[in-house]
C-alpha cells in the first residue's frame, strides 16, 4: 500500500511529510476526496511568516478575520470539519527565505495533525517540491 493510500485509510499515522511523487493534482484529488478527506493546496510562492500564514489561510478557506499568527492558525487548524490534506508544493521557498519562521510553522501544524478525535478530524500536510534538508519523515 502506498503511503498516500495508507494515510487514507488510516494505516499510516496524519503529519507533516515529505511527499516525492509525480501524481498530477487531478489524480491526487480523486484519492483524496474519494476517500472522504478534503484537499487543499498552496502553490504560490510564500517566503514571509505572513505570506505563508495568509497562503495556508486561503487555501484552508479561513475566515476573513484569521489573524496570520501561530496562534490564530492552531485555532483554526482546530476548527477543521473534515479530514484535510494540505499540499504544500512551494515549501521550499518559505524554507530557504526564513527557516526559523518556517519551522516554527510546522510545528504548529504537526501539532494538529497529532490531534484526532471526534471533534478533530485528521490533517496532514505534504510537502512537496524541491527544499532544504529537513528531519520530516518522507511518505513513501
Amino acid at each position: 500500500m502506498s503511503g498516500l493510500a495508507g494515510l487514507l485509510a488510516g494505516k499510516v499515522d496524519p503529519g507533516v511529510y515529505r511527499w516525492h511523487t509525480e501524481l498530477s493534482a487531478a489524480d491526487l484529488s480523486e484519492s483524496v476526496t474519494g476517500a472522504g478527506w478534503s484537499l487543499a493546496q498552496i502553490a504560490d510562492v510564500a517566503e514571509t511568516k505572513d505570506e505563508v500564514l495568509g497562503a495556508i489561510g486561503a487555501a484552508l478557506g479561513f475566515p476573513a478575520h484569521f489573524g496570520r499568527n501561530l496562534d490564530a492558525l492552531w485555532d483554526s487548524l482546530r476548527d477543521l470539519s473534515a479530514p484535510t490534506v494540505l499540499l504544500w508544493e512551494t515549501w521550499g521557498c518559505a524554507a530557504y527565505a526564513d527557516r526559523a519562521g518556517f519551522d516554527r510553522i510546522v510545528r504548529v501544524l504537526q501539532d494538529r495533525s497529532a490531534e484526532i478525535s471526534e471533534d478533530r478530524p485528521a490533517f496532514t500536510v505534504l510537502l512537496r517540491g524541491e527544499g532544504p534538508e529537513t528531519d520530516l519523515p518522507d511518505l513513501g
